[in-house]
């Protein structure tokens, strides 16, 4: 069978520079299609995680420990990963370390490329998507194709993942029709050519275009949701069997992993396998768990499974972001998505508008610290949130993602500083941040002066009737989307004052 040239497989995972959050937001907003994809779908996803989770009475104690587990983990990080690496090597695997997205891209090319072959398929990975592997082994010559259904629609629609868990949820299924019938037979087995957008027509076409490309291919490249590091065991989570394919059919598996998927035992595992099927699939229990440690005993020529195994630990940012005390919680991310399937922010302006395969919440907080706020999008993204504090509520592992929120917006106002690559440098305050600046200190000002407080408050009661209906100068941004609120006829201290001295019946 004639393979397809490794080229336009699909678009760079986001181009940089990329618009600020409120720019991209704009327009999206706009697409009465998008929002309603979004809406049907992140309500149907949230309702169903709500009563898969009300089927445990001690969920609060699960959510505590899988925070336990990630601090503690993090605290010692340096040591379970150097256990990991000891673990891994034992069982015949070989560790590679790659501080920044330009090493891991050029070890895993160098791997496919030592190997003869000239095409990997992929299991869903978000830290292979974070590096944009998939074009750095394009410009070599290697085509990557992706295995996972959302990642195959993704591909071969030439867009950007735009969702943890369901990375084509902004498409329909006329949508997915349409793009089955036209871009299948560019990679491989077509689509038939009356394929309708009954969800098992899609699903059955993709199985028989992924099919050919399963037995065919000699190396797979994936990521991992945990690394044990007692046993050196990796493990990956999912819903639909094609990541048990690449992770078994292969001669050759390389996995990208973060370094903060690591846990320190097996028995930790316990936790997150009850927590993350009921916060991402609203699942009791994931269809497909595969696990395994190095090539084992029964690997080899002889036996089953790849006979070469590459672990590729990325760093890319992690270590920075592990030196800010607030920031740090985001590294416990399980990569569930409950976040943004109750973000009324994400259910609006989609996963586009975040400029990062992170999107919505915990990308707001993910992405300006794994890549620095200097940019426009990254300096944007804290912004990005109405701090209602619904992310925090579901999350499996406790994020305060409202509080690294507020803190990152301290960062971007005050211009730094802040840690890249093991170096304290400061940057400059974004542009439209010096009004802020200024309106915070007015505030602060008034604040430290009861009287002068006081004084203010009664004069907007009295002058109430002269409010404008817009703000001027930089508050005009604000006032062009939101109604400016009624000043009230007494201040609440007045009101206050005035119960208190009132005798009660």
């Amino acid at each position: 069978m004639t393979r397809p040239p490794a080229t336009h497989l699909g678009m760079p995972a986001f181009p940089a520079p990329f618009p600020a959050f409120p720019t991209a937001a704009r327009e999206a907003v706009r697409d009465e299609v998008l929002r309603g994809n979004l809406r049907h779908a992140t309500h149907t996803i949230r309702d169903r995680r709500a009563r898969a989770v009300a089927e445990l009475s001690d969920w609060d104690r699960l959510r505590a420990a899988g925070k336990a587990v990630k601090d503690h983990t993090l605290r010692r990080l340096d040591q379970y990963l150097l256990q990991l690496e000891a673990a891994v090597t034992a069982a015949g695997g070989t560790v590679h370390w790659a501080v920044d997205a330009d090493e891991a891209n050029r070890i895993v090319t160098d791997l496919v490329l030592a190997t003869g072959e000239r095409e990997v398929v992929k299991v869903k990975s978000m830290a292979t998507q974070e590096i944009g592997l998939n074009e750095a082994l394009e410009a070599a010559g290697i085509a990557a194709y992706e295995t996972d259904l959302a990642e195959l629609i993704v591909q071969l629609g030439h867009d950007r993942p735009s969702h943890i868990l369901v990375p084509a949820i902004h498409r329909n299924r006329g949508e997915i029709r349409d793009i089955f019938r036209t871009e299948m037979g560019r990679l491989g087995r077509p689509a038939p050519p009356d394929l309708g957008d009954d969800p098992r027509e899609l699903a059955e076409a993709a199985r028989l275009h992924l099919r050919e490309k399963f037995l065919r291919a000699k190396v797979a490249v994936s990521g991992a949701n945990f690394m044990v590091a007692e046993t050196g065991t990796m493990v990956v989570l999912e819903s639909e069997g094609n990541g048990r394919m690449c992770l078994t059919l292969p001669e050759t598996l390389i996995s990208v992993v973060g370094i903060e998927k690591v846990v320190p035992t097996f028995r930790d595992l316990e936790v997150f396998l009850q927590t993350l099927p009921r916060s991402s699939t609203a699942e009791r229990m994931n269809p497909y768990t595969t696990m395994w440690t190095g090539l084992g005993p029964s690997k080899g020529a002889d036996g089953d499974g790849p006979s070469a195994f590459h672990l590729v630990l990325l760093d890319n940012g992690r270590t920075d972001t592990l030196a800010d005390e607030t920031g740090r919680q985001a590294l416990r991310c399980i990569r569930c998505s409950a976040c943004l399937n109750v973000c009324p922010v994400y259910e609006r302006a989609g996963g586009h508008a975040y400029g990062s395969v992170y999107p919505g919440p915990i990308g707001a907080i993910l992405s300006p610290q794994l890549r620095g706020t200097g940019s426009d999008i990254d300096a944007s993204l804290p912004y990005a949130s109405t701090l209602c504090g619904a992310c925090y509520e579901v999350c499996p592992v406790a994020i305060d993602i409202p509080e690294v929120l507020v803190h990152l917006r301290e960062r971007v106002a005050q211009g730094g500083p802040v840690t890249r690559d093991g170096v304290r440098v400061r940057i400059r305050p974004v542009r439209g941040h010096t009004a802020e600046r200024a309106a915070l200190r007015a505030a602060r000002l008034l604040l430290d002066r009861p009287g002068a407080l006081r004084a203010g408050e009664r004069l907007l009661s009295r002058a109430r009737r002269l409010r404008p209906r817009r703000l001027p100068g930089p508050g005009r941004a604000w006032t062009d989307t939101r109604d400016l609120p009624d000043v009230p006829a007494e201040s609440f201290r007045d009101w206050w004052t005035r119960e208190r001295e009132t005798p009660r019946p």
